[in-house]
C-alpha cells in the first residue's frame, strides 16, 4: 500500500533484469532475432518466473533471454529508455538502476564502453522525456571472476561522473567479498557510493565482509542478517540500509515462505529497510506489487510501510540537496 503523500523510490532495480516481455518481443522484431514462439503470451514462460526457481543462479539464468536481444548499442539504448518509461508508469520519483556492462555485452560481444555509453544516453533522454530522476549504479558481476571484474570496473570508472555507486552482484557464495578488496579500494578512491549483494545466497558473514572489507553503506537483500542479532544491531545503529525485494527473495528460494519474510523483524529492530523490485521484468511485477505483498502477506502496518517509503529517499545515493528538493515537492502539495 503506497502512500501517495510520500516520495516513492526504488533503490534496487536491475536495468538488465527489467527487459519486459513486450520489449523483448519488440526488439526481436526490430532486429530480426528469431524467437522460439509466435505470440507475446507464448513468449512469457521464456522471460518470466513462474512460481519460484531452485536457487539464485537458476533465477539469474532467466535474465539471459532478455540479454540475447542486445544485438547492438541501439537495442541497449531502447532498454535503458524503456526502464525510465516504466519508472514513470509506476509513479516513481527516483529510481536507482544498476547494470553489469560485462553481462550485457556477453551475448553479442559488444564492448563494455559502448554498453555504458548507450545506457547513459537512454537514461538521459528518458529523464528529459518523463521527468523521473535516475541514479546509475555500475555492477561488477563477480561470477566472471576477479580479473574480468577489474576490466568491468575500469570501464565503469571511465564514466564515474555519470554513476552514483558501484555494486557487486552474481554468485555470492562461490565468489566471496574477500576476493574483491582491491576492486573496492579503487571504488572508494573514486568517491563512489557502495552497495553490495550479500546475505542472499550466503550467510551473515558475507554481510559483515561487505561492510567491513568492501565499505558498503547499503546491502542488497541482506536476508541472512536474521541469523545474527549482533549484525542486526550494527545495521540499525550505523544506518546501513537493507534493500529488500520480497518477490525476488521468494522466487530465488532465499526465503521459503513470503509470510515469514524477516523484513518485519528488520523494521522492528530499527534497520532502515527499503522495498524494491530487483528484476521486475523477470519477476513480472512493479513497485506497487511489492508494497501490496508487504502489507497483505507479510503483515506490515501502515505506519511501518510509511517508514519504509521514507527510508527510500533517506537511503538513496542522491545528494542532500536533491533529497530535500523532492521532499519540498511533497510538502508543497500538502500545504
Amino acid at each position: 500500500m503506497i502512500n501517495s503523500a510520500l516520495p516513492l523510490v526504488d533503490l534496487h532495480r536491475h536495468l538488465d533484469g527489467n527487459i519486459k516481455t513486450h520489449t523483448i518481443w519488440t526488439l526481436a522484431k526490430k532486429h530480426g532475432i528469431a524467437l522460439p514462439v509466435d505470440s507475446l503470451d507464448a513468449l512469457r514462460p521464456y522471460c518470466e518466473i513462474e512460481g519460484k526457481t531452485s536457487d539464485l543462479m537458476a533465477f539469474l539464468s532467466k535474465l539471459d533471454f532478455g540479454i540475447g536481444m542486445l544485438v547492438n548499442e541501439d537495442a541497449v539504448y531502447d532498454v535503458a529508455y524503456q526502464n525510465i518509461r516504466d519508472a514513470k508508469d509506476e509513479n516513481l520519483d527516483y529510481v536507482e538502476l544498476r547494470f553489469s556492462p560485462m553481462y550485457m555485452s556477453s551475448a553479442h560481444q559488444l564492448s563494455m564502453a559502448s554498453i555504458v555509453e548507450a545506457i547513459i544516453a537512454g537514461v538521459n533522454d528518458g529523464q528529459a522525456d518523463f521527468g523521473v530522476k535516475v541514479g546509475l549504479i555500475g555492477i561488477m558481476s563477480r561470477t566472471y571472476g576477479t580479473e574480468v571484474c577489474l576490466r568491468e570496473l575500469d570501464a565503469l570508472l571511465h564514466y564515474r561522473d555519470h554513476l552514483c555507486g558501484i555494486d557487486l552482484a552474481g554468485d555470492e557464495k562461490n565468489f566471496p567479498a574477500t576476493w574483491f578488496t582491491d576492486h573496492f579500494r579503487l571504488v572508494r578512491d573514486a568517491g563512489l557510493n557502495i552497495t553490495v549483494h550479500a546475505g542472499e545466497a550466503d550467510g551473515p558473514q558475507s554481510i559483515w565482509d561487505a561492510i567491513e572489507i568492501l565499505g558498503a553503506s547499503r546491502i542488497g537483500h541482506g536476508i541472512a542478517a536474521q541469523q545474527d542479532s549482533k549484525l542486526i544491531d550494527y545495521l540499525a545503529k550505523h544506518k546501513i540500509g537493507l534493500e529488500v525485494c520480497p518477490t525476488s527473495n521468494y522466487q530465488t528460494g532465499t526465503v521459503i515462505n513470503t509470510a515469514a519474510h524477516p523484513i518485519k523483524q528488520f523494521v522492528e529492530a530499527g534497520i532502515e529497510v527499503t522495498l524494491n523490485t530487483d528484476d521486475p521484468g523477470v519477476s513480472a511485477i512493479d513497485i506497487q506489487h511489492e508494497y501490496n505483498i508487504a502489507r497483505n502477506e507479510i503483515g506490515l502496518t501502515t505506519v511501518q510501510l510509511n517508514t519504509i517509503q521514507l527510508n527510500g529517499l533517506a537511503q538513496s545515493f542522491l545528494s542532500e540537496q536533491d533529497k530535500n528538493a523532492i521532499r519540498r515537492q511533497y510538502e508543497q502539495h500538502q500545504s
